[in-house]
């Protein structure tokens, strides 16, 4: 029993819960001004009579009057409110100084509403390249953790920035995205480093972090704003991030050479699988300093390109659902904000979900063989596409039908969970070494939906159900021709430029790696049979990341 609490939980269990955290903070920080925005402008009332919203596409009175009241919920969104239960210490430092608070709202127009939320997008791109790359050259630990640290220390001076102007927001806003975009990539460099290949598709899930970021955070901001005010919501998101980054310090290095708690079974059973030794890793540093990226093999590849095809389509329709479905429920169904942030985030913990059992279906696929790497992924890669499409094509079908528009939204943001084990394990799967750089550059061109889809959200207009009939089927089609392409093309096989001109003997120890098995790697048979309980007990902890 000593053994096994000196053993504990794994190393790689809390990096996996560590990044997972990450994840959602960091996504906390890009939609926290998506829900905050509406308490904070004045608010309109002429499409309300009474209580009663009745500006909205399926709209049908029952009868005048009161009697079209009994057709609603009774009592208007609590983010309409601009009654603050607690003041901000911005509200009484403007009091302090005699100057406006703003206390019926910011006179924001529909065009600078759109720059705040847009604008965290507009630079995001730029650093997913250099994110890889930092990674690999200063470590995971230092890159991601200082991209999600500094993002959530912005978020002390959104507030005060929102009331000096919306400009000085909006910069704040295209900061944010800057910093914020070095975190996806430089993460995938560490899971190269740290994750054996069968366990890959189980720890990517925790990319998925964010989708529990959106689920939790916006009815969470939702109670912030209606017992304080929208300013502590920044204030939130500061503190937790700090707290975040704190336990991320302490706990996580940037490989298991460099942790000085890791159990040495672990360790061996990780570098084992990785192919690594003490002369190897020598080798790999000195042809990173001698060797430079293989752009051109990368630019060049079909199976990179697939990839990329799959993860276009997949946040296309991903970030179509996550930002458009509340302007939807709202215009098409009438739904009040309450209601529809709740309803909004439960299709990301669905997704979630979804992703880690679909993860532990692909790595038994693997583990015994039952299926091909590459056949693994494309199955990911059909589900969070084409069935995604499919599903979204039926919700394009749904008219003024509430229950089965919200039932195919959910299955559709759901199903898309299963890009972790097709296009995102994909990334590692190819190239282990640039993984990191892999996820950047997909990540600077597939961030591109991001502009475009609320763009023709615009042009095509959101407030018929015609309208958006026409959204969901170009949203449609976009998911089931990428997913198409990547079922027919896809590969995942070790890619010859990962190892570049060490090849002979990188790329075997990396082949020798994958087909090690977890448990014979972790515990060989030439252990002392004194040792057995306690190589069973790790063995236990190693397969529950």
């Amino acid at each position: 029993m000593a053994k096994e609490k000196e053993v504990g939980i794994s190393a790689r269990s809390t990096l996996w819960y560590l990044v997972f955290v990450g994840f959602a903070v960091n996504y906390m920080i890009r939609i926290n001004t998506n829900i905050t925005i509406v308490a904070m402008i004045k608010q309109s009332e002429t499409e309300f009579v009474g209580e009663v919203k009745v500006d909205y596409a399926c709209y049908v009175p029952i009868g005048n009057g009161s009697e079209a009241l009994t057709t609603q919920t009774e009592g208007s969104s609590l983010l309409r409110s601009r009654e603050s239960r607690v003041i901000s210490p911005e509200q009484l430092l403007l009091t302090l100084f005699n100057l406006d608070p703003q206390k019926e709202g910011f006179d924001w127009n529909d065009y600078q509403q759109g720059l705040i939320l847009g604008a965290f997008y507009w630079l995001h791109w730029i650093t997913q390249i250099p994110g890889g790359i930092l990674a690999r050259r200063y470590g995971t630990k230092l890159v991601f953790g200082a991209s999600n640290v500094i993002g959530c220390w912005m978020c002390f001076l959104m507030p005060i920035a929102a009331y000096w102007d919306y400009r000085v927001l909006v910069v704040l806003r295209v900061l944010q995205g800057l910093i914020c975009g070095l975190a996806w990539p430089a993460m995938h460099h560490m899971a190269g480093q740290w994750i054996p290949p069968n366990e890959r598709s189980k720890f990517v899930t925790a990319y998925l972090g964010s989708s529990v970021g959106v689920a939790l955070n916006f009815p969470l901001f939702g109670f912030i704003i209606s017992w304080t005010s929208w300013e502590y919501v920044y204030h939130f998101c500061g503190i937790f991030g700090t707290m975040w980054y704190v336990a991320w310090l302490y706990f996580v290095y940037d490989s298991p050479a460099e942790h000085p708690r890791i159990h040495a079974n672990e360790r061996k059973y990780i570098e084992s699988s990785l192919g690594i030794t003490a002369q190897s890793t020598a080798r790999r540093e000195q042809q990173q300093q001698e060797q430079g990226t293989p752009w051109r093999k990368i630019i060049l590849s079909r199976a990179m390109w697939m990839t990329i095809i799959a993860q276009w389509g997949g946040i296309w329709g991903l970030f179509t659902l996550m930002t458009q479905a509340p302007t939807y429920f709202n215009n098409v169904h009438g739904w009040n904000i309450e209601m529809t942030g709740l309803l909004s985030g439960i299709p990301h913990l669905c997704r979630m979900l979804f992703a880690y059992v679909f993860s532990i279906v692909g790595d038994h696929l693997l583990k015994h063989e039952l299926m091909s790497r590459t056949g693994v992924r494309k199955m990911g890669g059909t589900l969070c596409c084409v069935v995604n499409g499919i599903f979204v094509f039926i919700l394009a079908s749904s008219g003024c039908n509430s229950l089965m528009a919200t039932i195919f939204l959910t299955l559709a943001t759901t199903v898309h969970g299963a890009v972790s084990t097709g296009p995102l394990a994909n990334l590692v799967d190819m190239s282990p070494r640039y993984a990191g750089i892999l996820l950047g550059f997909s990540g600077m061109i597939t961030v591109v939906p991001g502009f475009v889809s609320p763009i023709i959200v615009g042009m095509l207009g959101n407030h018929t159900v015609e309208q958006w009939r026409i959204i969901f089927l170009i949203t449609s089609g976009t998911l089931i021709i990428c997913g198409l392409l990547y079922m027919a093309f896809a590969d995942s096989t070790l890619q010859p430029w990962n190892s570049c001109e060490d090849l002979s003997s990188v790329h075997d120890d990396e082949l020798k790696g994958l087909k090690i098995p977890p448990l014979n790697a972790t515990f060989p048979e030439k252990q002392e049979a004194d040792d057995q309980k306690e190589d069973d007990s790790v063995a236990l902890r190693l397969s529950s990341v």
